[in-house]
């Protein structure tokens, strides 16, 4: 029992001297403000990868998290969950990747490999989830993980995806979130050429829904607030453009579309998007709103609308990731991004912009301007 003891303890003690600094912009409270951070991460195990982070893409649900719009958070906090970089240090049973390889991060690092939903690839709804940022590691004592804004991140091979060597680079992060999020449930219902779809909310998600349904063929129409997304709809194939705040542009809609993608992230009318369904038809949400602002239907409301589906999905699974990251660069499907510096003041000042509907489509972090 004694040398049980002594073993666990240098095995621990040398793991913690193997840790990996690491330096990036975190927040303190709630109050957004970002400011230099240094930590650690986890040693380089057997099955790890170590990328030295070059972007970092902000997500709408980063701005969710820090502000502790959907629950209580766990502070200083690192956001980041659209990450792409280079592999700089393998683990001896890694064969998935060499160093020097390009790499992509998205919403998680771990998962059980256990259970129902990662035997059928689908990783995002295991209960033993690990999140890039903002949780708790069961495999590695349960440590606080930080996410991607910051100069590197350890991880298990498995998570990580390839990049190819001919993408953009500068615009791959956000397709770790974004682009996943809208291409896995437009897959999975079918969506096809010549079909009328909808795509609610014209942001860093439903710009990516749009150019992958226009892809398919179907023809796209656009739902938001303002009119100055009108042109950049048009420009990335939408057929039409509805300002919901126009009760003329939402004449004649009810019943003429098969499926609608609901990327909006604040307080709206489901139903208004479930009567534009055809029978038979799909609603998928997958904006969420912060709690306290989050929509809410009568449940009558389903059965006069009866014969329509509404259902919600998350991200995708590791193999669809890659699926959908081989896709969106062999079809040259990418973001529109604005690059800023890894500057405190400036990220701050971007997510500011992203409340107030000011950035068109995705910020994008350039890391390697981190000092």
């Amino acid at each position: 029992m004694t040398l049980l003891w002594t073993v666990a303890f240098f095995t621990t003690a040398i793991a913690q001297e193997n840790r990996i600094p690491s330096k990036g912009f975190a927040v303190f409270s709630a109050d957004g403000q970002f400011k230099p951070y240094e930590f650690t991460r986890h040693a380089v195990g057997d099955n790890d990868i170590e990328i030295r982070i070059l972007y970092a893409g902000i997500c709408h649900s980063d701005v969710h998290h820090v502000r502790q719009d959907w629950a209580k958070e766990q502070f200083p906090m690192v956001p980041g969950h659209e990450i792409a970089g280079r592999i700089v240090k393998v683990g001896k049973n890694v064969t998935k990747f060499k160093v020097g390889d390009l790499a992509g991060v998205g919403c998680m690092i771990n998962s059980c490999g256990e259970c129902e939903a990662c035997k059928e690839n689908r990783e995002q709804y295991c209960s033993n989830v690990v999140y890039t940022y903002h949780s708790h590691d069961q495999f590695h004592d349960y440590e606080f993980t930080q996410g991607g804004y910051s100069n590197n991140i350890v991880l298990t091979e498995k998570f990580a995806v390839k990049i190819p060597d001919n993408a953009k680079l500068e615009k791959v992060a956000p397709l770790l979130c974004a682009g996943i999020t809208t291409y896995s449930p437009i897959h999975a219902v079918g969506v096809k050429k010549g079909d009328k779809v909808g795509v609610a909310g014209f942001g860093g998600l439903g710009h990516m829904a749009v150019q992958y349904m226009v892809a398919l063929g179907a023809q796209v129409t656009v739902f938001d607030i303002t009119e100055n997304k009108r042109a950049d709809a048009k420009r990335l194939g939408a057929i039409r453009y509805v300002n919901v705040n126009n009760p003329e542009d939402l004449k004649g809609l009810d019943n003429t579309m098969s499926f609608i993608i609901s990327t909006i992230p604040a307080n709206y009318d489901p139903y208004m998007y479930i009567k534009m369904l055809k029978l038979d038809g799909q609603l998928c949400i997958v904006g969420l709103p912060a709690t306290a602002n989050t929509p809410s239907i009568r449940i009558d409301k389903f059965v006069w609308q009866g014969g329509r589906k509404v259902f919600g999905s998350q991200i995708g699974g590791i193999k669809e990731t890659q699926e959908m990251l081989d896709y969106s660069v062999a079809n040259n499907i990418y973001p529109e991004v604005e690059m800023i510096k890894a500057d405190g003041a400036t990220i701050t000042d971007a997510y500011q912009k992203v409340l107030d509907g000011k950035v068109k489509f995705r910020y994008v972090i350039d890391m390697s301007t981190l000092k």
